[in-house]
């Protein structure tokens, strides 16, 4: 029997998320503030309401989905939910990554998911150009997913699938063919050519780039950019050339009027008479009044130009000015990737663009923005202004940048500032934010873009994988079909224990991806030779509906990663 999902919260990812899990099969309620024109399995009420989660039958329920927005919320659901039946396991939409760790550690059956954290790779993965749909998770690595529409001019039209099975840096996870039902062990064994029309879904492994730039490469490419010095600190600049003028005036003025008096003599009592330290005073004591008058003006402007100097160099040093124009004379010159917005999504694609090696520059509008320190930490270059302004872009050198990534939280700005990046450099590949899943798509062909990507639609799928079982690795959605990644501890009681991979998968139609045994791993043509025994971990794909072939096993067989 398939278990009853609850999901509570039904906004645009949380009804994704419903509507996902539905077309599954999978036996589903919905709980909503208001009602949802058309949806009969609605409980409508307050979310965090006894009454209304008991309504939903939340004592009979094995699976419940938090999808609000709002951590608070999520915890106040969650809390009610364990009173009322403690064995349910929760999946818990969370912003705060380290409370979701703490709870996932404190609580049993409770996973914690983030809507950023699992639409950024996607972003980055656009970024460089790979038409992800989605995100796996192998070999410790986060492995980008796409599907490979066979046409009439792909590559690999006619080529076998068993030619494509044996190679570690793909791993091929799903396939639908255009004619007939055939899973992909089956397709691979038997010599099946890809068609056109037929569809495969591909995780392909991600490169790391190794270089980086030593300090000296990095210190040069300051200097070459201290033109910028003259944007944040122009200021400063012009007051000390107020005060070297003011200096000189004095030192000229006293030779002029005592040609004994040495040059030495007369700039050392010009600078200690405007900076008030004083000395040599002998300048002006046989002096006429006038020099005398003209030494008292002197003071006095000269006090009143240090005490700008004091101020605006301790503003430069001591505040933001300093930071701005280290990260403006930072910025990469070319083959960069810009990222506008230091939102949840934003700074986890800093991170792994970082990660990965490659040189990022971040366009952030807010200067107390709460990622600011953990971005500069990692010495990324941060440029705080309005991104969709031409100057701030062009500060980032957006004519010579690899890519563009919009991710701010509004719709209309994100636009707004890929626009203006088209118009300033055309071709800059963008890959622009936009909420609305349906919107999102209607965008990219209107203007164009890249890609236009939806966080709500590129989580919501691994929301409804997580309801329906199991840890998941990864997902992603071909012709309707929800496929599900996980790895699976094979015990004695387990319902593939003494089976060959082969077998198992053409029975329950799963792909099997490797397996982790005696601190080795079988991938290729010996994966589907090798018997399954107790110890073994099974990574695999399998469609979401077909989960019930694991739900025989002991809930703890699912592996926890």
């Amino acid at each position: 029997m398939k278990p009853r999902i609850i999901v509570c919260g039904l906004e645009r990812t949380g009804y994704k998320i419903f509507c996902l899990l539905r077309q599954q099969g999978a036996s589903v309620v919905g709980i909503h503030h208001q009602p949802i024109p058309k949806e009969e399995a609605i409980v409508v009420g307050d979310l965090q309401a006894a009454a209304t989660l008991q309504a939903a039958g939340i004592e009979s329920a094995q699976a419940l989905v938090l999808a609000n927005s709002d951590d608070a919320l999520n915890l106040a659901i969650l809390i009610q939910a364990r009173v009322l039946n403690p064995r349910i396991r929760i999946i818990n939409r969370l912003f705060n990554a380290n409370l979701g760790d703490r709870l996932d550690h404190t609580l049993p059956d409770h996973v914690s998911m983030s809507v950023s954290g699992l639409a950024a790779p996607v972003f980055y993965f656009a970024a460089l150009g790979n038409r992800a749909i989605g995100q796996l998770k192998l070999f410790n690595q986060t492995w980008p997913i796409q599907e490979e529409y066979i046409h009439e001019n792909h590559p690999w039209r006619g080529r076998l699938l068993s030619d494509l099975w044996d190679d570690r840096a793909r791993m091929l996870i799903y396939y639908l063919p255009v004619q007939g039902e055939i899973d992909l062990v089956c397709a691979v064994s038997s010599g099946r050519q890809l068609q056109v029309g037929d569809r495969l879904i591909v995780g392909t492994q991600p490169s790391i780039r190794t270089m980086r730039k030593s300090a000296i490469s990095k210190l040069l490419k300051v200097l070459t950019n201290l033109r910028q010095f003259r944007q944040h600190g122009q200021s400063l600049m012009v007051v000390t050339l107020v005060l070297l003028v003011t200096i000189f005036t004095a030192t000229l003025t006293y030779i002029c009027v005592d040609l004994n008096t040495s040059i030495i003599d007369a700039l050392y009592f010009s600078v200690g008479m405007i900076t008030g330290a004083g000395g040599k005073e002998e300048v002006v004591e046989t002096a006429p009044d006038s020099i005398k008058v003209f030494t008292a003006f002197m003071m006095l402007i000269g006090a009143g130009i240090i005490g700008i100097c004091y101020a605006l160099l301790n503003d430069f040093v001591l505040g933001t000015r300093f930071k701005q124009f280290w990260d403006a004379a930072r910025v990469p010159q070319r083959h960069h990737y810009i990222v506008c917005g230091l939102g949840g999504i934003g700074v986890q694609v800093v991170q792994q663009f970082h990660a990965s090696g490659h040189e990022v520059v971040v366009i952030e509008r807010d200067p107390n923005n709460r990622f600011l320190n953990k971005v500069r930490g990692l010495g990324i270059p941060v440029i705080q202004g309005d991104a969709s302004l031409p100057e701030t872009l062009q500060a980032a050198n957006l004519k010579s940048a690899s890519a563009l990534l919009i991710v701010t939280s509004n719709d209309a700005v994100n636009l707004e500032i890929a626009l203006n990046a088209k118009t300033l450099t055309p071709s800059i590949p963008a890959i622009v934010r936009y909420e609305h899943p349906d919107f999102a798509h209607m965008a990219q062909q209107v203007f164009e873009f890249e890609a236009v990507l939806s966080p709500a639609e590129l989580a919501a799928p691994a929301f409804a994988a997580a309801a329906l079982g199991g840890r998941i690795l990864g997902n992603g959605i071909t012709a309707d079909s929800l496929w599900v990644a996980l790895a699976t501890l094979i015990t004695p009681s387990h319902p593939f224990c003494g089976q060959r991979v082969k077998e198992a998968a053409m029975q329950s139609d799963f792909v099997p991806l490797y397996i982790e045994t005696n601190c080795q791993t079988i991938h290729g043509w010996d994966l589907l030779r090798t018997y399954l025994s107790a110890g073994d971990v099974l990574y695999l794909t399998m469609p979401a509906n077909r989960l019930d072939q694991l739900w025989r096993a002991v809930p703890s067989q699912i592996m926890v990663s």
